[in-house]
């Protein structure tokens, strides 16, 4: 299977997770187009000033690759930078947010991991 980037949904997120500004969510694959267990495979891009808010994790785990941009991440109420070509996972039963707080684009791959039934 072979999809386009012109086939991708994307869409609008304000405050997501309450945190500030919007979040573009574009689906590079939709449940149903793979068999693995996953609830997102998704871009994400935050302008300067936006943010995904803290939460939780319950019952999966979720990867952030970073594309572009900086991102101040915040693991368990720990802040690092990450640049391009950075990842880090938020494992189940932890805590995460992320933030652009540079003047440039942020862009990231999400993907949401869920566990077995």
């Amino acid at each position: 299977m072979i999809k386009r980037a012109g086939e991708m949904h994307a869409t609008i997120k304000p405050q997501m997770r309450g945190g500030e500004g919007q979040a573009v969510v574009t689906n590079v694959l939709e449940a149903g187009e793979y068999q693995g267990q996953s609830r997102m495979m998704a871009t994400i891009t935050l302008e300067p000033g936006s943010s995904i808010g803290e939460h939780v994790h319950e019952g999966e785990e979720e990867v952030f690759y970073i594309i572009e941009g900086t991102a101040v991440y915040n693991d368990n109420g720990r802040e690092e930078l990450l640049h391009p070509g950075d990842a880090c996972i938020c494992l189940g039963g932890q805590r995460h947010s992320i933030a652009n707080r540079s003047g440039q684009t942020l862009k990231l791959f999400a993907v949401i991991l869920t566990y077995p039934a």
